[in-house]
């Protein structure tokens, strides 16, 4: 079959065996030639094998992209270099200079304005209710077929870098997701560039790109295992032209089209606890995971669900809350505090719950989140509350702290998370946070 053929059929499958089969069968997936090291190292497993500890933090980082290739193409189709002093020097200069987001909170806009805004960037669940795939879909930048290798088929190379109004800057991220993804470990992504961005040195700006990242298991001397991607037989990336392609998850197992941006396909995920309708558990601790998230984001259920509505519109954990303030959290807060740790401005946002809130919908054992431009990158527990010269073990169960590390500069933030931007490390600066606190 040919290539836009093999890519519509692939973003139907709906289980790792079903994409080997496919592949299999075309004559892809048995030969060695066609398969290229992800990052073009061999070695590739010892970072991508140390990322996120969860697969719900994992699929952050993939929704984290996903927001950050949108204000990119915000930028690029100004003709701006993204790099430059003439771009936004921050996340919320350019969510209020591209989307009219008043100071760059969502909490700005009103409901219909979210939802209309969340078209753009969407995570729909489809396979089965109990073996579940995650889709998610953009309408960012894109990619061409000549720059995936470069750039969403890459490691370590310095993308974002410099770019002051995105989040993504480890280029790495990305690829937590693979590990929960099956036995195989199996990724599909199908991408174009947008139109409006003037590419006038890429031949191959016109074209889709399409690969299948795999892992293999250690072999032929190789201790540990590598993660591949798929090619053509000149080790080129796959690509085929076409207005739009009808891959994007509906609920009811419909789809509608598609006519450029990133499209990518999680197999068998493997996400415990979360695999409920998506508008539920998953969507609450989407929520916790990104409490300022900077651009809405569609939910789709896609699965066989029965229910009022199958799609909801996640804009993060402070928007929920401050719907939510009058029937959930007491009278006259949040509060604020600001504090400083050796010149380190940082604010903390304290909630208090009422005695009859059900705080399993906002937090689980998370008490106190930092975070750094919306995404939380570590977290406290309640322990913190009992500790004799915190002393609020009487309401620590009641608590939520969400600590806002943007400020802090470089180093610090070195310091105080890991790159996996799960967890904090053990040292100084987090010690000196905790006193402070």
């Amino acid at each position: 079959m040919d290539v836009k053929d093999l890519a519509i059929k692939l973003s139907k499958c709906e289980t790792e065996e079903e994409v080997i089969d496919l592949l299999k069968q075309e004559g892809y997936w048995d030969d060695n030639k066609r398969w290229q090291p992800f990052g073009e190292n061999e070695n590739n497993f010892s970072t991508i094998g140390n990322q996120q500890s969860a697969p719900e933090a994992a699929l952050v980082e993939k929704l984290i992209n996903s927001v950050d290739a949108v204000l990119l193409k915000e930028c690029l189709i100004r003709g701006i270099d993204p790099e430059s002093e003439h771009a936004p020097q921050n996340i919320n200069d350019a969510l209020e200079e591209y989307f009219n987001v008043k100071e760059g909170k969502l909490s700005n806009l009103d409901v219909a304005a979210r939802n209309e805004m969340s078209k753009t960037i969407m995570l729909a669940a489809t396979g089965t209710k109990s073996n579940p795939n995650y889709v998610i879909i953009d309408k960012g930048e894109g990619q061409t077929p000549l720059n995936m290798k470069s750039t969403i088929l890459s490691l370590g190379k310095s993308n974002k870098l410099r770019v002051p109004f995105v989040q993504g800057k480890f280029n790495m991220g990305g690829t937590g997701v693979m590990q929960f993804c099956g036995r195989k470990n199996i990724q599909l992504i199908i991408t174009k560039k947008c139109p409006d961005i003037k590419n006038n040195n890429d031949d191959t700006k016109a074209y889709w790109g399409i690969t299948v990242i795999r892992r293999e298991d250690p072999s032929g001397g190789r201790r540990n295992s590598m993660f591949t991607y798929l090619t053509d037989n000149d080790g080129d990336i796959l690509k085929f032209k076409s207005d739009e392609l009808n891959i994007v998850p509906k609920p009811n197992q419909k789809y509608e089209s598609l006519d450029y941006g990133m499209y990518i396909k999680l197999f068998d995920y493997v996400i415990k606890g979360y695999t409920t309708n998506i508008l539920f558990d998953l969507n609450y601790r989407l929520a916790l995971l990104m409490p300022s998230l900077y651009h809405p984001i569609r939910l789709v259920e896609s699965r066989d669900y029965r229910g009022h509505s199958l799609e909801a519109t996640l804009s993060g954990l402070n928007v929920r809350l401050l719907e939510d303030r009058n029937s959930n959290i007491e009278d006259h807060f949040p509060i604020s505090a600001v504090f400083d740790v050796d010149g380190q401005k940082m604010t903390a946002s304290i909630f208090l719950f009422k005695e009859e809130a059900d705080i399993k919908k906002y937090r689980k054992n998370e008490e106190i989140l930092f975070c750094i431009n919306g995404q939380t990158h570590g977290h406290l527990d309640k322990s913190f509350f009992k500790r004799k010269a915190v002393n609020l073990s009487y309401i620590a169960d009641s608590l939520l702290i969400i600590v806002d590390c943007s400020d802090i500069d470089g180093r610090t933030r070195e310091d105080l998370f890991m790159n996996s931007r799960d967890r904090l490390r053990d040292g100084k600066v987090k010690k000196d946070i905790e006193s402070a606190l």
